[in-house]
Order: C-alpha cells, then structure tokens, then sequence
C-alpha cells in the first residue's frame, strides 16, 4: 500500500486551554476553528469607508498591513492604518497569559479592539475576524456590502502548538505560486506549519549546488524555497523540508550512479509503488551526499526541524536502517537542526503516526522521548477518497467522509498515547493522482479546516453536529475565493 510517513514542528505540545466556550457551535458566528470561548454580545459594529485600522507598536503593523491590504480588495475602502486608536484596533501587549498564539478579539457598536501578546497571536485573531465578517470580504473586487458584524467576545489560545499541513511536491511539482496559495488558504484557518515532501522516487525538488544533477526543470531553485520560507513566516507558518531517506530515494539513484551499491544508475521512475528504493549504507560517498544536502537544506530553513523521511525503507536491511539512522541523526545535529520522522525512524525529536495499523510504532516513539505529530490516515490524509467514485485519490486506509476526517481525537486514537505526548497534528496530502491546484484544493476542501479546528479549539468545544452547521458558512467563503471543493452530502451548504 502506498507510503506514509512522520513530521513534526514548532516547540513541543501545547497546552490546552482551560476556558469552555459558551454556545460554541449553536448561538454565534460560524468561526472555524471553534474559539475556547466565544460570548455573544449586544449590538453590532459596521464598517465605514472613512474606518482606520489602528496599531500601537512596530511589531503588530505588518499584520495591520495585510489585514488593509486583504479589506480594501473586497470593500473598495481607503482604510489608512494609523499608530493610534482606529475603528480597528489591533494590540500587541506583550502580555503571555494567552501564549504566543492566543489573542482576545471584543466587536462592540463602537468599534473592533483585537489584542494578544504577540504580533503572531493577533494574526491569528485576524483570521478569526475575517471570518466575523461576510463572506463577500473575501471577494478579490470591491463588493456592495454592508460590512457588519455582530456583537461579540472571544477569548482564545490553540490546543496544540503544531497544526500542520504537508504537501507532497515530489510526485507532481506545483510552481512556487501554487504553494503560496496553498498556505494563504491554510492560514486563514490557524495552521502554523508548511511541511513540504520535497523528494521522492519520482522527483527531486530542491536545487542542492553540490550536487546539480538532483533536480531538473520542475523544481525548486534555492532561491524559489527561500522565496516560500519568507512568504510562509509572514504568515507566521515554518516550513518544515523533507528529505526522505534511505528509502524513497530513486531520484537521487538516478541522477547519481555512485549512490548505487553497484554503481549503475537507476532508470527514472514515474508510477506509484513504494519501497523499492535505497541508499547505499555501506558506502562513505552516502553519508558525504547526506550531509551536503542536510548542509545547504538547514542553511535555508530558519525552522528548527528537518524531516528525513525513514518510512518504508522495505529495500534496506534492519540492521543497515539503525546503522543509516543513527549516522543520520549525528548529521543532522551537526548542521544545528532536530531530527524528524516518519513512525518507522528510530531516533528523532518528532515522529509523526500515520499508519492506523501499525499503532506500537507510535507507543515505540513516546517510550523514547519523543513527541507525535498525529496523522492517522484513516482520518487525516487529505489525498483519500471521499467516496469510491471519487475522482481523485486514493483508497488504501479507506474511504475518508467529511464526518470521518473530523471525528477523532488526537489524544485517544492510539491506545497509551496521551495529551502530554503529542506536539499537535497534521494533515498530509500525497500527490500521486494530484497535479492542479484544483485537484489540490478538491481534495482538500472541506477536511482540512476540521483537522484544524482539531489541532486548536479544546476538545470539549467539538460536536459533529455543531461543525457541519458552521461549515456550511464557509462554503460561500471558498466560492469569492475560486477555491474548487467538495460539496459533500454530509454538509447543510449555504
């Protein structure tokens, strides 16, 4: 059955907040994620064409920028962003009660006051006030309006630290352009994590100077990835690369004989089958090719971690995989970065459940200290089908329903593995039968935004029954922003 693998990021599992929300998903907005807590207030607030965004400090105006530069598309209005007290008043404090991504957010006929202790948090709760607002605000051409939002106070901080997305760019490339949209419409729902599967038996995706010969036309000069890295931080999203070894690796055999054991170069690959391919163990020029590219991968990417894949080395000995890791992890330590995995690595900070069946994997993982990135596939990977007439995607974990990507809990879908052991989620989206972004997007939309309301609101703040009405919502959000999505059954559209 087709691969998986493992993943992680940021700083090590959050906390999960202590606040109830009131009403979360009946009385309100139709906010996704559902907030830690949200009261409905008197009232309501409208925005006129002669509104100011307000900022205090330096750090909080860039997001007080993009937030102008993101309404004035859709309303036509001026909105100057002044240092001082606006209609819209956004507020870095300084203060840490909430953490670094929590924000509170109060709507009253006087005006909108968003703050939080960190320009981070108050992007977060700008997603949130987008959401407050109609949907034509995310329309890219002036519409009519009215601009009104109802009365409203929230208070809220994410669950996990990590709320990921991967996207494979090994077995179809998508140009740096189809990447960045990916994580525009990623942000708007708190994900903070950008983990691109950047090399595979198909494709080699990243320019390494020291060794040319890995990537062709379709990839990625080191200018592009640094170009996706600033794009992403200003969205305050890491982008965590993958490499994955010593399986997974006949791109890299192709492009070099000598990585071979016989020292003949692989013929390149196009189909989908998985661990048939291997690095040399036992040679020295492996280990040389390791660190070049670690080398100039870390000098790229200011995030801690770099994922080295690990997952169905089926080709490479068992005592030849130990050998590789435990070499690999010494590189990776090296060039001043944490190592990451699939389930199957054997050393690592994160290790990242994919596979549903192997569940001892993930407990193997913990035992040795490290934390889980969740992605069980029969509920996060976005490339399964929705139904079996589906016309992109795969099957191989099973059909996966709306209902069924939102219906799990990270914290108790691996027996022995507990709150305290996870750094968050992730949502990986393998590319063999995806080449567009509107294939990217079908697949996508509608099950992503609930792996991230999983990874942020407290578990006691889901209901099935409260998500698919606030779902609805934000179908006509996806439509003023040409996102092509699957209009599932399960879901009341609006």
């Amino acid at each position: 059955m087709p691969h998986r693998r493992l993943a992680a990021l940021m700083t090590a599992s959050a906390l999960a907040t202590s606040c109830a929300p009131s009403s979360p998903d009946s009385d309100g907005p139709a906010l996704v994620p559902v907030p830690a807590s949200l009261r409905v207030t008197e009232g309501s607030f409208t925005l006129a064409s002669d509104a100011r965004i307000g900022v205090r400090s330096a750090e909080g105006a860039p997001v007080a920028e993009e937030l102008a530069r993101l309404l004035r598309r859709s309303t036509g209005y001026a909105l100057p962003v002044v240092r001082e007290p606006a209609e819209i008043t956004l507020e870095v404090s300084g203060d840490q009660e909430l953490g670094r991504e929590g924000y509170t957010l109060d709507v009253t006929p006087g005006g909108v006051r968003l703050a939080a202790g960190t320009a981070e948090g108050v992007f977060r709760g700008v997603q949130t006030l987008r959401q407050l607002l109609p949907a034509a605000i995310e329309s890219p051409a002036p519409q009519p309006g009215p601009w009104t939002i109802g009365g409203v106070s929230i208070e809220d901080r994410p669950r996990f630290s990590y709320r990921g997305v991967m996207l494979d760019v090994a077995r179809h490339f998508f140009t740096v352009e189809q990447v960045k949209r990916y994580i525009d419409l990623a942000a708007s729902y708190k994900v903070n994590v950008l983990h691109l599967h950047l090399t595979d038996d198909q494709g080699w995706r990243i320019e390494i100077r020291s060794w040319p010969e890995l990537a062709g036309d379709d990839s990625y000069t080191q200018d592009d990835y640094r170009e996706i890295v600033r794009y992403a931080a200003e969205r305050f999203v890491t982008v965590v690369p993958e490499i994955d070894t010593p399986g997974h690796t006949n791109a890299a055999l192709a492009a070099y004989a000598e990585l071979n054991c016989d020292g003949v170069a692989r013929e390149p690959y196009e189909g989908t089958e998985v661990g048939f391919s291997s690095l040399c163990v036992d040679k020295e020029v492996t280990y040389r090719f390791l660190d070049d590219v670690v080398r100039e991968v870390a000098a790229l990417t200011p995030g801690p971690y770099l994922n080295l894949g690990g997952d169905e080395a089926h080709s490479t000995d068992p005592e030849d995989y130990e050998k590789f890791v435990a070499r690999a992890q010494q590189i990776v330590d090296t060039h001043g970065k944490r190592l990451m995995g699939w389930a199957e690595i054997t050393s690592g900070s994160v290790a990242q459940h994919w596979n549903p069946r192997e569940p001892d994997r993930a407990r193997a993982a913990v035992a040795r200290g490290a934390k889980l990135v969740m992605s069980p596939a029969d509920h996060a990977y976005l490339d399964m089908k929705y139904t079996d007439s589906t016309e992109y995607g795969l099957d191989w974990a099973g059909l996966v329903e709306v209902s069924d990507s939102y219906e799990w809990d990270p914290a108790t879908v691996v027996e022995g593995v507990g709150e305290q052991d996870i750094l968050g989620v992730e949502a990986p989206l393998w590319t063999e039968t995806l080449a567009t972004s509107d294939a990217l997007e079908f697949m996508a939309y509608p099950r992503l935004p609930g792996i991230a309301e999983i990874g942020w609101s407290p578990a006691a703040a889901r209901s099935w029954e409260g998500y698919r009405a606030r779902l609805a919502a934000h179908g006509p959000r996806w439509s003023a922003r040409s996102v092509t999505f699957y209009r599932s059954p399960e879901i009341p559209w609006k």
